[in-house]
């Protein structure tokens, strides 16, 4: 990963922040989830987690096992994420989390995560995160990232242009999502920066969040 070399500044209405990897450290989790798929399907484990980060389960599904019915997928993905919400063993929030989220309260921001309403909240709660207002989860679009549908949401919940957004992201997935909504991301962490994001921090103790009165956002990413 190559962090941001100088201090930068953004300026957006609205922020869209993914959850797993940006705000959660839930890795521990899924790398034992789908470890065990993988074992269970004779897939390289490897191979496999390379794929998995940012998309919904049966999208990673359909792209590791093009040749297997999606109706195969969706069930799979079902237990899946039944198996994700009842194990929050390891799941901690990402360093500056905390902080970072108190800083945006009263200010226009979404989460946009590819987990479930289930899903979100257990690990949220798991990491002692408050939940921001507006969510976008997976039962809120009909496409999985890199599709950018939930962001573009997420921005039309908040009443803000797309290019007036900032997207906050760890994965290839999301980050190509952020892009193809014409937003500006800012990568978080080690996997971000194989991406090309915008600019990229090792976590979220590297950004603060300036209110400006004319409603504008200011991030200062150091």
């Amino acid at each position: 990963m190559t962090a941001t070399a100088a201090p930068t500044v953004l300026t957006a209405r609205a922020l869209l922040l993914d959850m797993d990897g940006t705000l959660v450290n839930s890795d521990a989790v899924v790398e034992r989830i789908w470890r065990r798929w993988a074992e269970r399907h004779g897939l390289d484990a490897d191979e496999v987690m390379k794929v998995v980060h940012g998309r919904q389960g049966h999208a990673s599904m359909a792209v590791l096992l093009p040749d297997r019915p999606m109706e195969q997928n969706l069930a799979d993905n079902a237990r899946m994420l039944a198996d994700e919400t009842a194990d929050m063993d390891g799941v901690v929030a990402i360093p500056g989390a905390p902080e970072f989220l108190a800083s945006l309260r009263g200010l226009p921001h979404a989460l946009v995560t590819s987990a479930d309403v289930p899903l979100s909240t257990a690990r949220m709660a798991a990491a002692g995160l408050e939940l921001p207002e507006v969510r976008i989860t997976a039962e809120s679009v009909g496409a999985s990232k890199p599709d950018p549908e939930g962001f573009l949401k997420g921005a039309a919940e908040l009443g803000v242009a797309p290019a007036d957004c900032v997207v906050f992201e760890d994965s290839g997935a999301g980050i190509a999502a952020g892009q193809a909504a014409g937003m500006r991301v800012v990568g978080i962490g080690p996997r971000a920066g194989l991406h090309d994001p915008d600019v990229t921090v090792r976590d979220l103790t590297q950004v603060r969040v300036e209110r400006v009165e004319d409603g504008t956002i200011r991030l200062h990413v150091q």
